[in-house]
């Protein structure tokens, strides 16, 4: 109840902030309040500095795994599909940099200006590169631009590689882009949108940066964690990260496990897939220890998930 309460407050406060008018920008306090149950690291602007490690190693999670870990937590509503993707076949992940776009209106733009200027926004340009000109390394720009492709076009070539460059990850936008052929040049520059079109960004003002957004069916939180492949986009809280890949990857140990008995035909399927034997847990024991490649999981993970077995 109190987190709902602090998150209508936002929304209120950052379209009428007791006569100090729209605060496009949120403060570092409230990013950290809405993100409250992290408790590590955070950047300046109060989000969550899940590490670089965590994220290297999600990159090698699916997004079943994703969806079941999340869901068993409450998490129901994370995964939104449908996308058209800039180059198909690579997986993203990172930290996410929130951003809302709104149709424009001439009294709404005025307020957008004034708050940019009180806030130490950028005046030269657009004010769609507002959000880019916070991005650090390994951020994920996401932006709800309300589903708009034609003139909403948030970025083009050039937006792309300054991204690109500030982050060395790309974009997930409920909107559009432009340029993608340059775009796909891009090397290691992706994108995961719902269209494309030549026009420019037109009529489309932005009015929170870094606050809760929708994408898709999905409320998505400044700081919490991207993963993006050809079979959707998946948002993770921070704080569930390390846990949901130490999960996976051991989800994924077990499976590899059980298909080499499966092979062998050493055992009935049912007790392979089932609950293990003593018998089946000292094979995984032994199978883990001569394992040739390279894991993050430890012998002291293997004895506490088999605790549990």
């Amino acid at each position: 109840m109190k987190n709902f309460i602090f998150f209508i407050s936002l929304i209120f406060i950052s379209f009428c902030s007791l006569g100090q008018g729209l605060r496009v920008l949120a403060t570092a306090e409230d990013v950290s309040s809405l993100t409250a149950q992290w408790e590590g690291d955070r950047f300046s602007d109060g989000r969550p500095h899940v590490p670089d490690n965590m994220l290297s190693r999600l990159e090698h999670c699916t997004l079943e795994q994703i969806w079941g870990y999340l869901g068993m937590r409450g998490y129901r509503n994370q995964v939104a599909k449908d996308w058209q993707i800039l180059n198909p076949g690579e997986t993203m992940v990172g930290r996410v940099v929130t951003a809302r776009f709104m149709p424009s209106r001439p009294d709404l733009d005025s307020l957008v200006k004034v708050s940019g200027q009180r806030e130490g926004l950028s005046q030269s340009g657009g004010n769609n590169i507002w959000p880019i000109d916070i991005l650090t390394r390994n951020d994920v720009y996401v932006a709800d631009g309300f589903g708009k492709v034609v003139d909403g076009t948030l970025i083009g070539s050039s937006l792309g590689n300054a991204i690109y460059g500030k982050t060395g990850k790309g974009v997930v936008f409920d909107g559009s882009i432009r340029d993608m052929q340059e775009l796909k040049e891009t090397e290691g520059f992706n994108a995961w949108i719902k269209g494309h079109d030549p026009s420019y960004i037109r009529d489309m003002t932005p009015i929170s940066i870094n606050l809760p957004i929708r994408i898709g069916g999905v409320t998505v939180f400044p700081g919490d964690v991207v993963f993006a492949n050809d079979y959707g986009v998946v948002f993770i809280p921070p704080h569930l990260v390390s846990g949901l890949v130490v999960s996976s990857e051991m989800t994924a140990l077990r499976d590899e496990f059980e298909r080499y008995l499966l092979r062998q035909s050493k055992y009935p399927s049912g007790e392979i897939h089932g609950k293990w034997s003593d018998q089946i847990k000292d094979e995984f024991r032994s199978w883990f220890s001569e394992y040739p490649g390279e894991l993050n999981i430890t012998k002291e993970d293997i004895e506490k998930y088999l605790s549990r077995e």
